[in-house]
């Protein structure tokens, strides 16, 4: 056995983040900022412009649209705003990445546990969430304010561990962004990076320190050895 398989020997459950990794929501997302600037009489900005910063939310969304930053005076409402147009289009525009029905279905086949853990907040994970049949599998959603801290915090991870009934140690956690190896790191879990997501223009997954890589959802299979939870 090779460092790297002994690494993800064991597994117990998987935990993932959702937007980036699971689903692609960025197209919502970039409506919803964009609608602002369309009332305020800018022109539109294209997808491609937006997709970048979706991981980041409306901090991201509103740099692009209005080359706003939390600093200024206005921030707060607009981010606001930009919070109740996304509300009410959560699922128009977002679809599953290619290969993640098939990779969870083999999970819950194998009888492995998996979540899902966001910095997402509960206003719109559990209506996103519940709206989807891809998560009625779930053993946890945790969101950005499910604990007292988001990530790259470790708790929010802990707590999907916690609500699983799984060691943190026999977790693997993957993500697209640098916060959620940090947190799966910080957590004691195994951790896979994604190179599909919502990588800023300067990110270099190599620098992350997570256990793996991966270009596609369906590498992540054979690098998992999963054992019982029976």
């Amino acid at each position: 056995m090779t460092a790297q398989q002994a690494r993800f020997a064991n597994v117990q459950a998987v935990l993932f983040d959702l937007d980036g990794t699971l689903i692609d929501s960025a197209p919502d997302l970039a409506a919803a900022a964009d609608a602002m600037r369309l009332a305020r009489g800018l022109p539109s900005l294209p997808l491609a412009q937006y997709r970048p910063m979706a991981g980041a939310g409306a901090r991201g969304l509103l740099a692009v649209a209005f080359g706003m930053t939390p600093e200024h005076a206005d921030y707060m409402t607009l981010r606001e705003e930009f919070f109740c147009n996304y509300e009410r289009s959560l699922t128009q525009r977002t679809q599953i990445f290619d290969g993640v029905p098939e990779l969870l279905e083999s999970f819950v086949n194998q009888g492995v546990k998996w979540g899902v853990v966001t910095n997402k907040a509960e206003r719109f994970t559990l209506p996103l969430t519940g709206s989807m049949a891809l998560f009625a599998t779930a053993g946890a959603i945790v969101s950005g304010d499910t604990t007292p801290h988001a990530k790259p915090h470790p708790a929010p991870l802990l707590e999907a561990a916690r609500r699983m009934g799984v060691d943190a140690s026999r977790c693997v956690y993957v993500g697209d962004d640098e916060r959620d190896i940090v947190a799966g790191l910080a957590a004691g879990m195994v951790t896979v990076a994604v190179t599909y997501g919502y990588l800023g223009a300067q990110a270099d997954t190599s620098r992350w320190g997570a256990n793996a890589t991966i270009n596609y959802v369906n590498e992540l299979l054979p690098l998992l050895q999963f054992c019982s939870t029976a």
